[in-house]
């Protein structure tokens, strides 16, 4: 099984967030996190705690799978953006 890059997880929230129309700011709002938490999870600086990704999936929708696990990078992939396995 492979591993979801930093990138194919930052495609896949800032994705969902746009879809759902919100700003960052307004995701971490929200939240209850520093804007610059959502800004770190997006560019895949940093991985959420399972409580947060939940947080965040109940937010935006979805799944944990679908915008933290592999198919969020499969999704990135599809829609034009790059997105790695290592």
């Amino acid at each position: 099984m492979g591993r979801t890059s930093a990138k194919g997880r930052r495609n896949a929230v800032r994705a969902a967030r746009t879809a759902a129309g919100m700003t960052q700011a307004e995701l971490a709002g929200q939240l209850g996190v520093a804007r610059q938490t959502v800004v770190a999870v997006e560019a895949g600086d940093y991985a959420p705690s399972v409580y947060l990704a939940l947080a965040i999936v109940g937010v935006l929708g979805g799944s944990v799978e679908e915008l933290f696990g592999e198919r969020a990078e499969v999704a990135s992939a599809a829609s034009g953006k790059t997105a790695t396995k290592e």
